[in-house]
């Protein structure tokens, strides 16, 4: 009984821990490069700020994904529901992990070019929506897992 409780335990882990720490260093190399741009062009810490912030949102998905499936973490679940929370919670965190770092390495690079004098915030906005979009997946997966497993 405990086994499957403690493979459960460690997919929500993984889920929020990768998730986030994925976003974590996302938004850090988006706010260096934004420190990097406003030495150059002040005007550019309100663009960097909104870029920066999109790697944040892996974190997110990883807290909803644990939001949605903690309902199985109860003393009963069995071993198949268990290998499912595991499942998800690499799925998503792995995801959020990659993407959220890829992500911010998008919006560095569009914050370099808005201190540049470069008009690239818009297309930033549409390039870091690609590495998202892998995070968004794998949330929409971890909804399926649920549907399997309750």
């Amino acid at each position: 009984m405990a086994l499957p409780l403690i493979i459960g335990f460690v997919g929500v882990g993984l889920m929020v821990g990768l998730a986030g720490c994925g976003s974590a260093i996302g938004v850090s190399i988006g706010g260096m490069a934004t420190l990097g741009a406003i030495k150059k062009k002040e005007e550019a810490f309100a663009p960097g700020l909104v870029l920066s912030a999109l790697p944040g949102t892996q974190g997110l998905y990883g807290f909803g994904a644990f939001f949605l499936l903690k309902g199985v973490l109860t003393p009963q679940i069995t071993m198949f529901e268990a290998a499912g929370l595991l499942a998800a919670g690499l799925i998503m965190g792995l995801a959020g992990l990659v993407s959220a770092i890829y992500q911010g390495k998008v919006c560095a690079n569009g914050i370099v070019g808005i201190a540049s004098g470069a008009d690239v915030f818009g297309q930033t906005m549409i390039m870091a929506v690609f590495p998202e979009l892998y995070a968004i997946v794998a949330f929409a997966v971890c909804f399926l897992i649920k549907g399997i497993i309750t």
